[in-house]
């Protein structure tokens, strides 16, 4: 197994715009540094989200300006937006507050996915493009594109849909809708048996990257199912970026 990646030397006080495993893995790192101070900022979409280590703030700044003004008020020396990637409001009022502030930005973006042989993906850049494109591929869906946009696939009415969720969705959602209540990470041995026991014929997913969510992807390959994937939205131009835990840190003590 690869080394745990130091946290030594980080100081200060780091706010992680968090919610993604990433985050969670970040601010485990830090609070071993006893020069750092973190505070772990989640938007409040989960009933009961799984704490991390550190001070924790839930719930929404108030925009741009109350991204701002809280950094400014709580001494935040560097930012950290490991928001998921398609949390894009989140990131782009980091970047404006960044502009303002004048504090230290970096964003933690996981690579997105590649197919690999075997694999047979469709991209479109919406979740309405998902709902227009998903009829002509299948018609009992796994869809795990997060219960926040369920709306986008009410209207059709001949599909079937599987969704698996922490906290029950809202409506709208579609007609014929089975909710799985669960909190993951999800092993490939449960993705096989989730669509052979569901007689799933296509996946639908968005582009989150990174290896938590990945193993219903490699299920897919080996059941022969198609896979619809949602491109990840636009990023803040001009903004550092790591792809790791370990970039992240090496980052935070050059910023120092």
């Amino acid at each position: 197994m690869p080394a745990e990646p130091d946290p030594a030397g980080t100081g200060g006080h780091v706010l992680i715009l968090g919610g993604t495993t990433e985050a969670r893995r970040l601010a485990e790192a830090l609070a071993t540094d006893p020069s750092c101070r973190v505070t772990t900022s989640l938007a409040g979409r989960v009933a009961s989200p799984v704490l991390p280590p550190g001070d924790t703030r839930i719930g929404g700044f108030g925009g741009i300006t109350g991204l701002a003004a809280w950094i400014v008020a709580h001494d935040v020396t560097r930012v950290v937006d490991a928001t998921h990637p398609f949390a894009e409001r989140m990131s782009f009022h980091a970047a404006e507050a960044e502009a303002l502030t004048g504090v230290p930005l970096v964003a933690l973006r996981r690579p997105g996915w590649t197919p690999e042989p075997g694999d047979d993906w469709t991209f479109v850049d919406s979740l309405d493009g998902a709902a227009d494109r998903l009829p002509g591929l299948g018609s009992r869906a796994f869809l795990t594109t997060g219960r926040m946009g369920l709306h986008a696939f009410a209207r059709l009415t001949d599909t079937w849909f599987l969704v698996r969720s922490v906290d029950p969705p809202e409506a709208p959602v579609p007609p014929h809708l089975e909710v799985l209540l669960a909190r993951g990470p999800f092993t490939l041995a449960d993705e096989r048996e989730l669509i052979a026991r569901h007689r799933i014929d296509v996946l639908v997913t968005k582009d989150s990257g990174g290896s938590a969510t990945a193993p219903k992807l490699t299920a897919a390959r080996e059941a022969g199912i198609p896979v619809l994937v949602v491109r990840r939205p636009a990023v803040p131009e001009g903004v550092a970026e790591a792809e790791s835990v370990a970039a992240v840190l090496d980052w935070l003590r050059q910023q120092v």
